[in-house]
Parts: structure tokens; sequence; C-alpha cells
């Protein structure tokens, strides 16, 4: 390739970010690496891709022409990549496997049984994470894939597919909760109570809260204080009707709950996958549950 792969993965990914210095983060380089990738880049193609003139790069004409073609070039080595292991035959010796609690129990279940069947070989590790700490697990090649609850944006690094069938959410709290008595809540008067919330480990900007809270960093220690009784939760349905115990937990009426959750599968483009990992991949592509939400 003429172009280094580094300064094109730079550029796509200021901008992403929409600086240099959050490009930077997310590739864990200095700031001045991604600034020079870049001007490398600009005095190769010979044209200016930012304005710098503003307190933040902006994209110029000449700038979004190239990015069109820049990321059809990644893509493109990332299908290469792809192509090249598949080919090989490869199977990984140890394959990790991040899921969200947001994951209805019965696709794990099957899941695992074909895995079992087809890759008896393979070591099979599962995480549980969320949001930020799934992306950080598939950065740093703790975990080859994973599902997340669907976001607006991943790093260029992150492939991602959406999943056909859907999680659904609703409030719950203890039976014993006064909220657990009214036959329809207001959602200003939920925040007059304790909100039980998901805080992952990497979570940089929590939204403010408009009451009290406890946070936990997985929705099954979530589930295990709103039993307790310690506050109002938002659930994953399938969690609770899989692990809550017998009547344990009581779904609130409030207006727009439950609500559906979008699933995301994401890997990291860079760690192309073996045979078992491009097979749980197809799986989880293809697989449906038929009594999740739709």
């Amino acid at each position: 390739m003429r172009y280094s792969p580094e300064a094109l993965n730079a550029f796509v990914e200021a901008v992403s970010c929409g600086s240099f210095s959050a490009a930077a983060r997310r590739l864990r380089k200095s700031q001045s690496t991604i600034s020079t990738a870049i001007s490398n880049l600009e005095a190769d193609l010979g044209v200016t891709l930012f304005d710098r003139t503003s307190r933040q790069p902006v994209l110029t004409e000449q700038g979004r022409r190239v990015l069109s073609y820049v990321q059809a070039i990644l893509t493109a080595s990332d299908r290469l990549d792809e192509l090249a292991a598949a080919l090989s035959g490869t199977t990984e010796a140890r394959l990790t496997f991040v899921l969200s609690d947001t994951m209805h129990p019965d696709l794990l279940a099957g899941l695992l049984s074909e895995f079992d069947k087809r890759f008896p070989q393979t070591e099979f590790e599962c995480l549980v994470g969320e949001d930020v700490d799934v992306i950080d697990l598939l950065e740093k090649g703790r975990a080859q894939i994973g599902l997340i609850e669907a976001r607006g944006r991943y790093p260029t690094e992150i492939g991602m597919t959406r999943m056909s069938s859907h999680s659904k959410m609703a409030i719950y709290v203890a039976p014993e909760h006064p909220l657990a008595e009214k036959t329809e809540v207001e959602w200003d008067e939920l925040h007059t109570w304790r909100e039980l919330r998901l805080n992952t480990y990497l979570e940089e900007d929590p939204q403010p809260a408009r009451g009290p809270v406890w946070s936990a960093p997985n929705y099954l220690l979530l589930l295990s204080m709103a039993e307790q009784g310690f506050g109002w939760c938002a659930l994953p349905c399938p969690l609770v009707e899989e692990f809550a115990h017998s009547k344990s937990l009581v779904m609130l009426n409030i207006i727009g709950w439950p609500r559906s959750v979008s699933v995301d599968l994401v890997w990291n483009k860079k760690f192309p996958l073996g045979a078992a990992g491009s097979w749980l991949r197809d799986y989880l592509q293809n697989a449906a549950v038929p009594h999740v939400a739709k």
C-alpha cells in the first residue's frame, strides 16, 4: 500500500472523534503522532484534508472526498485479513466472548451447545461487560467478539453488525417498595426515589442524576440490589425472567416502558477471527429468539 495504514486510520479516527487529541486517546497514541501521520498523508496525497484555522480541525471539501476512499481502503483491507484467516483454516486455541446481560439466556444456551459440538478442542471463555467496557476489552485484544447495547458510533477498528432480534428493558422494584403499590408511576415521581444505575468501569461522563443513585457495573448485580429493595432499576426483561426469584420484582407501569433495545455484535478488525470466531459471529448474526420482543 502506497499510503501508511497508520496514517489512514489516524485520518478516519480524527474525523470520527472531531479532534486530533480525541483520536490520539482512542488510538492510544500521542497527539503529535496523530498530527504527524495526517500531515504525512496530506503530503503524500498533495491535498489539505483539514482546515486548522479554527479551534477544532474541520474537513475541507477535498478531505470529504478523500474520506470515502480511505474508508473503502480500510474496509477492503479488513476483508482481506478475514479472507486470509478463513482460507488458512486456522481454529483458535482459545476464544473469548464478552456478552451483555441484555442477551437472552435462551440464545446463549443454544450457542454454547452448538459451539461444543463444532469446536470441542477450543477453550471458550465468557466475560460479561456493558457499553464502553466491551469496546475496551476488544481494543486490548482481551476478547475477540462481543455483544453490546447498540451505540451511535464506534472506534474505526471496531467492526459491528446490528442483531436481528431485540432485547426488552423495563423498570422494576421489589414488592415491598412504595412504588410497587401504584397502578401508574409518573417519571418525575420516579426520580424522588433511589435509582439503581448501570455505571461501567470506563464510563467517562455518566449521565447526571436527577435523584439519589447507587450504581454497579453489570445488570445482574443491579438485579440483586433491586430484589433487596434498595431502589428502582431499568433491567433487561429476559434477565429478570431467568434470574429473579419468584415474584421478587415488580414491573412498574410507566409511559414509554417497557422499551425495545437494539443489540450490536462487535469485534476488533485488527485481529481477524479464526474458524471458531467466524462461526460464532455468523451464528449470532442469524440467531433469533422467538419470544424476544421485536
